[in-house]
């Protein structure tokens, strides 16, 4: 781990935000570092306000898109709500389609199947539309590149409203409407919504239309916070203020299919993290192993005891689902180790009997083994489909275009991309990749980092402080959990593996400036316990975390790393 302590504000700035606000200059210096530096930013960073969303007329093309679905209403129209089959595709299906139905009944939806349609709009979805007489498909988390499919449903007189926010190609679909914040001739102020924040853009500024304003909209807000939780978009601007609020819907009062999930938890008040970990993975399961019908059944449920019974089949489909990663990582990693390509810059493997549903796990897994750029195939009809998955910092999207001579399809981000190929195409394809990877990819992103907000002691650790650190919640990119180090620390003697295979590290940390004990836990760092043993001294990166033990509850660190000093 390469430990990259970010820039320090300087001495005054921190000192006048301090005083400003009546806080440790500690907590001046984070704000500063996420550019925080007034009052006003402050007050509006600790306490969002639903008033500060844009209008969502500022959006290319959304007074055109608005009013085309009034046209619907109005002339009694088959309207179909279409949506990806993962977190933020069916939970914009759900949002648009319970909307809809709220003030209009001529609504249906529609999810392709992973395994007979694959990603996006798919011929067949628009065959669907056509032969029950939809003559207005609604996509959503999809679309930007669906140029053939919008012209063969425009040739079968079915418009298109495009609600998306992946990248676009150079040309956009022939649709009625493209709403993407990504378009390049868009001005829309903020630029990082995922697709249900682009579907929930549309939803409001139909609410105006039927005498409706944000309040009324609230309820909504747990699907739009969980698809920002499980898209991994940065937690700032619009998507901190709708992931704050969703939150706040989840706790308090979630809708009925959540609560099938969350009443089976032991957990008084879910983070954002939980949504990733417990609620995400459940709604992904579902077209993952079966159908993302599923889900968008459960998240639109009315009736707690139906909503159990799907939530409980989707539990199965979540163990499978897990069964299934762990055995196809298993395969991936002896792969990789039998074809002797632990020293390339990518990872690229291939087996036609691996799930197509949990391969984008799998790419993430093998990058917390082999820290690189990462492609896991799998046979998908007569053509091999992957996902990608990419380390900070490399933009593995840039790298499969620069591929594209061997690629039939592929969208995605940054981070993480979706291809399909031929299989002649594949060897070619991956030769061209790690070429591609060798040349691009700096040195230093070839190794994880910890992004360390700043140093600290110990003895400054209490629950005030603590207190405000959680108001910097929710947490996500560029909005992360903050980072300490200390330095100078030494365990008291009982330090100890921990967990079933012993791969934890508990500590108990003694400060060199006020000699008190600190408990601290270190997940996956039992191979560490050695520096720490004997009394050496040691540092220590960490987060601020609670731990909750027979009813008492106390402040612990979370260790990420340790280091000898």
């Amino acid at each position: 781990m390469r430990w990259i302590i970010q820039k320090q504000p300087p001495i005054e700035k921190i000192s006048q935000l301090s005083k400003v606000l009546g806080v440790d200059k500690l907590i001046a210096s984070l704000l500063i570092q996420r550019g925080i530096e007034s009052f006003d930013e402050a007050k509006q960073f600790f306490r969002p306000d639903l008033n500060q969303l844009h209008d969502p007329y500022l959006m290319k093309d959304m007074a055109t898109a608005v009013s085309r679905i009034e046209e619907a209403i109005y002339k009694d129209e088959n309207i179909l709500v279409y949506g990806d089959y993962d977190v933020d595709g069916t939970t914009a299906v759900s949002l648009m389609s319970s909307f809809l139905k709220s003030i209009y009944p001529n609504v249906a939806t529609y999810i392709p199947d992973r395994y007979g349609e694959g990603y996006g709009i798919s011929f067949q979805g628009i065959d669907f539309a056509h032969d029950n007489d939809f003559s207005l498909i609604i996509a959503l988390d999809c679309g930007i590149k669906a140029i053939d499919k919008v012209k063969y449903a425009n040739e079968k007189d079915i418009d298109f409203i495009i609600c998306d926010h992946h990248r676009p190609g150079n040309e956009l679909p022939n649709a009625v409407a493209v709403l993407d914040p990504k378009r390049e001739d868009c001005n829309y102020p903020y630029d990082e919504l995922c697709g249900c924040g682009v579907g929930f853009k549309l939803v409001q500024a139909l609410a105006k239309n039927h005498h409706q304003t944000i309040e009324d909209l609230v309820p909504y807000l747990d699907l739009v916070a969980t698809a920002i939780a499980a898209d991994i978009v940065p937690i700032t601007g619009e998507n901190r203020i709708l992931a704050y609020y969703g939150l706040k819907v989840i706790n308090k009062a979630p809708r009925i299919g959540f609560k099938a999930i969350i009443h089976q938890l032991n957990k008084s008040e879910l983070t954002i993290t939980d949504v990733v970990f417990v609620i995400a993975p459940r709604i992904n399961a579902a077209g993952r192993m079966k159908h993302g019908l599923h889900a968008v059944n459960l998240m639109t449920e009315t009736n707690f005891k139906e909503a159990v019974k799907i939530a409980g089949e989707i539990e199965t489909y979540n163990s499978d689902r897990k069964e299934l990663d762990k055995l196809i990582t298993y395969e991936a990693l002896k792969q990789i180790e039998t074809t002797n390509e632990q020293q390339d810059f990518s990872t690229v493997v291939y087996s036609e009997t691996w799930h197509k549903g949990v391969i984008g796990i799998v790419a993430s897994r093998l990058i917390e083994t082999y820290y690189r750029p990462t492609l896991v195939f799998t046979k998908s009809g007569d053509k091999l489909a992957a996902s990608a998955r990419s380390v900070k910092g490399f933009d593995v999207y840039n790298a499969i275009d620069q591929c594209a001579e061997f690629v039939e399809q592929f969208g995605g981000h940054k981070y993480a991309a979706g291809l399909t190929l031929l299989p002649e195409n594949y060897e070619k394809f991956k030769a061209k990749f790690e070429k591609v990877v060798k040349k691009t990819i700096p040195e230093e992103l070839r190794t994880p980092e910890i992004s360390v907000n700043s140093e600290m002691n110990l003895c400054d650790i209490n629950q005030k402080f603590y207190r405000i650190l959680n108001q910097f919640a929710p947490f996500g990119p560029q909005n992360m959990r903050p980072i300490f180090v200390a330095n100078g620390l030494r365990d008291n003697g009982f330090g100890k593996c921990v967990g079933e295979d012993k791969s934890h590290l508990k500590l108990n940390l003694i400060d060199a400036t006020d000699k008190k004990t600190y408990n601290a836990i270190g997940f996956g760092l039992g191979h560490k316990k050695e520096i720490t043993s004997n009394g050496n001294s040691f540092k220590a990166a960490f987060n601020l975390d609670e731990n909750n033990w027979n009813g008492m509850t106390s402040i612990q660190l979370l260790l990420k790393d340790i280091k000898p000093e």
